[in-house]
């Protein structure tokens, strides 16, 4: 409410008054989502304390489901067998088209999911008093589930991609791979990069500025905090894809460089060192072409 205080004051005070009342709203919106309640709903002292039990089950769940994809990963490339159809294609057709995009959602669930963790744990706390188990366990599987499927669809232009690289000169392909690096650490170095990270970082943030109630709720904002990763990661993603064939140690590595940007401390700092370290790289290859060979495992792929 705003008051005429002074001449000169009116102004200033209402500021205040508006300040005061959106932090108020904010520390309310908190342990009414923690509660399970929609963040317009009437706050309640609901707050998650010490271990919630369902954020300790769904870290369990994603700990097991990367686990697996890991394995499927290790062990396709110790049996030589090309990650189950991910070798680089001469030719596309749609069952081979299938059996790629197939192991790129399970490649990109051992990438992936260890970062989103934090952010899918959140949600299923905030579901732990809406509705039955049943219920509960459905809307945190959908928000995971749709969180996974964006970066499933995107082995299909990845794919594409790959059987057009299959066609280029040896190089000609030294030279785009010189290029994507560089545009990649440029990209790292961005404040679009930064943006979309501070996204990724801040799960508590996140559901505060895109809380929706309810399955179609679960389904936005698992859409939502997706989009926000691939619009952080796509140029790594791209790395693995043509600088390095999406050989096992790239996959390792980027793993590692996603992971260390979005849970460690001072994770900008990491995204702009890997940025720096991709411009250099991006810098040797086109002043020795020959290099790009050796990053893309000889051409072999997983």
């Amino acid at each position: 409410m705003c008051m005429r205080s002074s001449s000169g004051g009116l102004r200033l005070h209402c500021i205040a008054s508006a300040e005061r009342w959106t932090r108020s709203r904010t520390r309310d919106r908190v342990p009414a989502m923690l509660a399970g309640n929609p963040p317009d709903a009437p706050p309640t002292p609901a707050t998650v304390t010490g271990r919630d039990r369902v954020s300790l089950v769904t870290y369990v769940a994603l700990l097991l489901i990367t686990a697996a994809a890991w394995i499927h990963i290790l062990w396709s490339d110790m049996q030589a067998d090309d990650m189950a159809g991910m070798s680089m294609p001469l030719a596309p057709t749609i069952a081979e088209g299938a059996l790629y995009v197939a192991g790129w959602t399970v490649m990109m669930a051992a990438m992936m999911l260890p970062s989103a963790a934090p952010m899918i744990a959140l949600y299923a706390a905030t579901q732990r008093t809406a509705g039955s188990a049943v219920g509960r366990l459905g809307r945190v599987a959908l928000f995971a589930l749709t969180y996974l499927s964006l970066w499933a669809v995107t082995g299909v232009p990845t794919y594409l991609a790959s059987v057009v690289l299959g066609a280029i000169t040896a190089q000609a392909l030294a030279y785009i791979v010189a290029g994507l690096l560089v545009a990649a650490g440029l990209f790292q170095l961005s404040p679009l990069k930064r943006m979309c990270l501070r996204g990724c970082r801040s799960p508590v943030g996140f559901l505060l500025g895109r809380w929706r109630s309810g399955w179609r709720g679960g389904l936005a904002m698992g859409w939502a905090h997706a989009a926000h990763c691939l619009g952080c990661c796509w140029a790594l993603m791209a790395v693995l894809v043509v600088a390095g064939a999406m050989g096992l140690p790239w996959v390792l590595l980027i793993g590692l460089a996603v992971a260390a940007e979005k849970l460690l401390p001072r994770g900008e700092w990491i995204a702009r060192a890997i940025g720096v370290a991709l411009v250099l790289l991006g810098a040797a290859v086109a002043v020795r072409p020959d290099l790009a060979v050796a990053l893309r495992g000889g051409g072999s792929s997983m």
